[in-house]
């Protein structure tokens, strides 16, 4: 193996990583705009940059974009108040300007990043489907034996990508993700205010289920619990109180 194939990680270099979030959408189930998760961008931002890494954020198509109301922790729900992370990143200029010129996911280059993640929040479970070239990424990644992640819906991936065997990469893996019992409770929670009428639902599919039906051996730590798992190269995070976690394990995957 040569020295420089990209394949090989110099453990004395610096690490970069590539952090995917997604691009504004529209729920096709609300009607309401959706977009990525802040912590689940903004921990695992942390803890990288707190190794030494190099952190650059892109997105599918690139651009500016749109954090989910509620991850804010300035939005009057008040259900972020308390991620001071986030709250932190949001008020330095040059971090929120990341977030309002991402790069094309498309211009990753492999040869120089060690690893991919990719953010969840509600966008991804409508818009990955058609975001080719992240799944060609991410594939691209774990085939080559560097660290392919991603948390949260944004394990929403997980149903697209392929390798270059034409299977999908996590039949077989273990793996986590938003959970059934944490989508009832989204469910029940917007019923109860009466956001949406009982016949529908947040999501359009749900994580747990797909990954079941895809052959992958998914697991979870109960409700609202910060959880993460590395099957190889694969790793996933649970939910956006799991930012943390799964950036942990991709920096014990990657070293400092």
């Amino acid at each position: 193996m040569s020295l420089r194939d990209p394949n090989v990680v110099n453990p004395k270099a610096s690490k970069r990583v590539a952090i995917v979030i997604a691009n504004p959408a529209v729920s096709t189930t609300t009607g309401w705009p959706v977009g990525f998760w802040w912590s689940e961008l903004t921990h695992p931002y942390y803890v990288f940059t707190e190794a030494g890494y190099a952190v650059e954020v892109f997105s599918p198509v690139g651009g500016k974009c749109e954090a989910d109301g509620m991850s804010d922790p300035n939005d009057a729900s008040g259900y972020s108040k308390t991620d001071l992370i986030s709250q932190g990143f949001i008020h330095t200029p040059e971090l929120k300007a990341l977030v309002n010129n991402t790069k094309k996911v498309a211009d990753i280059d492999l040869a120089v990043f060690d690893a991919i993640v990719v953010a969840g929040g509600q966008a991804p479970m409508f818009s990955f489907e058609q975001a080719t070239d992240l799944h060609a990424k991410f594939a691209e990644f774990h085939s080559a034996g560097k660290v392919a992640a991603a948390l949260c819906h944004g394990v929403a991936v997980l149903a697209y990508a392929k390798g270059a065997d034409g299977e999908l990469i996590a039949k077989g893996k273990t793996v986590t993700g938003f959970a059934n019992c944490e989508e009832d409770f989204a469910d029940n929670a917007v019923w109860s205010y009466g956001m949406l009428p009982r016949d529908k639902h947040v999501m359009p599919w749900r994580i747990e289920d797909r990954l079941k039906e895809i052959g992958a051996n998914y697991v979870q730590a109960g409700l609202w619990r910060g959880f993460a798992v590395r099957d190889g190269n694969l790793i996933t995070g649970q939910q956006n109180f799991s930012g943390e976690e799964t950036a942990r394990l991709v920096v014990e995957a990657l070293g400092r």
